[in-house]
């Protein structure tokens, strides 16, 4: 089920008054009544890897309440391990199978051996990449006695499946989510408003910015090879732009969706394009994934201490690994490589925790110094999520030459796309100032001017979404 789909709107007030009004005085049944929503939300997609999520939950529930009971250490290893195996085992042969049998197929044929073996049709099943994640890091933390197990599987189904973040995030831990399944949960009417004008913004986001966007995208990229440089960057941009504002508003949608069930997840987005360097960015970009990667691999295999080669070695494992998590092709293993680069020289110089603090906070504007210190920091961004959008490596260097080939004829060839294009970089502007004169703030709807900007926040729904197609979020083939 789509967050910006019919369905979603019926389905969200609905399972809203049953909570508030029919299951309220019982804890369990509340739990139930989000267990019950998120399967059938996850179901609407597809009823068939309902199975999966299922088996992972009822595994790591009992590898949980075994760990807690076991003291030998090698049998802990041994649970910990089938936790592992059993998660991995499910995203690597539905993520990855086809991607290493064709690997290998191309590998024994460079050196002339043909290997006749078929990839099998598989389907990927939606958000496996992230409640994976999220059960892993609760067998992990249970195995290392940072956090006592629950026994209530409900509670723990609900963890595990809560429809807001299920499919796309943010990765939750269980020290901050399973908690709130624990204890009776009270309507707050402030943070319900709350909740509605983050999914209002998240809302604005997908569907006239994202969607807006990537009407020229799609055009640019399949046809990248009749557009002049101009157009090109400008293609490069507007997905910046498209999967920040697709992905930052499911966020904002899932985070301001619990907010109206009495729950809290943790923000997932801080403003990243603001940032003054590539260790700020990946602070602030996806921070639930960025800070599970940092706590589950990066840390344990050694982090940023030991020898420089340690040290170099430990960067690019990190950077390529959450490359690869994105997706089964080698542009994103490039993608991840190519911030792994970005990333070294602040590493080795030791600034790699400097811009901890907002850019300019309690100020209009930044110095000099900072403003291009985020126009660098972005470009460095934009030049690596051409390798992300693009659908292979051949194609990502391609674009990138025809970029460098300086040839403006033909002016703002996007111009002759249909659809509002001058518009659109209007738009970009306006969400641009916004979001610096929100970026203390968790969203816009905040301090002077509310009503004014929700109005003209519906307006823009209104006016300009409605030439958006109901679009999937980008995140969901992930």
């Amino acid at each position: 089920m789509l967050f910006n789909s019919i369905d979603f709107a019926i389905f969200l007030p609905t399972i809203f008054i049953l909570y508030w009004f029919v299951t309220n005085k019982n804890l369990k049944l509340q739990n139930l009544l989000i267990l019950i929503s998120s399967y059938i939300f996850y179901g609407w997609w597809d009823w068939r890897f309902l199975s999966l999520i299922i088996f992972s939950t009822i595994i790591d529930y009992l590898i949980g309440v075994s760990l807690s009971k076991q003291e030998n250490q090698t049998k802990r290893k041994m649970l910990l391990w089938t936790s592992i195996l059993v998660n991995l085992g499910f995203l690597g042969f539905f993520k990855y199978y086809n991607f290493f049998l064709d690997n290998f197929i191309t590998a024994f044929s460079f050196f002339g051996t043909e290997i006749n073996t078929n990839s099998l049709n598989i389907i990927l099943p939606v958000g496996i990449s992230f409640y994976t994640f999220q059960t892993l890091s609760y067998s992990i933390d249970i195995y290392k006695r940072k956090l006592e197990p629950t026994k209530d599987f409900i509670a723990f189904s609900a963890f595990v499946s809560f429809f807001p973040q299920l499919v796309a995030g943010p990765i939750e831990r269980a020290n901050n989510l399973l908690p709130q399944f624990n204890k009776k949960r009270i309507f707050d009417n402030k943070k319900a408003i709350d909740g509605l004008h983050l999914i209002l913004w998240g809302l604005f986001k997908k569907i006239v910015i994202a969607d807006s966007c990537a009407i020229y995208v799609n055009e640019i990229f399949s046809k990248y090879e009749t557009m002049n440089s101009l157009t090109l960057t400008l293609g490069a941009i507007y997905f910046a732009f498209q999967i920040y504002c697709d992905f930052s508003g499911y966020s904002d949608i899932a985070i301001g969706t619990s907010k109206l069930f009495g729950i809290d997840l943790m923000r997932n987005f801080n403003f990243p394009y603001f940032a003054r360097s590539i260790a700020e960015f990946w602070r602030r970009w996806h921070i639930s994934l960025s800070t599970w990667f940092r706590d589950y691999l990066y840390i344990p295999i050694g982090g940023s201490h030991g020898s420089k080669w340690n040290q170099i070695r430990n960067v690019f494992i990190i950077f390529i690994v959450s490359g690869f998590w994105h997706g089964a092709n080698w542009t994103f293993i490039v993608w991840g490589a190519l911030n792994a680069l970005y990333f070294l020289p602040i590493l080795l110089t030791k600034k790699n925790r400097k811009n901890l603090d907002t850019v300019a906070q309690g100020k209009h504007l930044p110095t000099v110094k900072e403003f291009f210190q985020m126009l660098f920091t972005f470009g460095l961004t934009v030049f690596a999520w051409i390798f992300f959008r693009a659908d292979s490596v051949l194609i990502a260097v391609k674009y990138i030459t025809n970029i460098f080939s300086f040839n403006f004829e033909k002016g703002l060839q996007y111009l002759l796309i249909k659809r509002y294009a001058p518009e659109l970089l209007i738009l970009i502007l306006l969400f641009i100032i916004l979001e610096w004169n929100s970026r203390e703030k968790e969203h816009p709807f905040f301090g002077k001017w509310i009503y004014f900007k929700i109005s003209l926040t519906i307006l823009a729904l209104i006016t300009l979404g409605v030439y958006s197609n109901v679009t999937d979020f980008i995140y969901f083939q992930f």
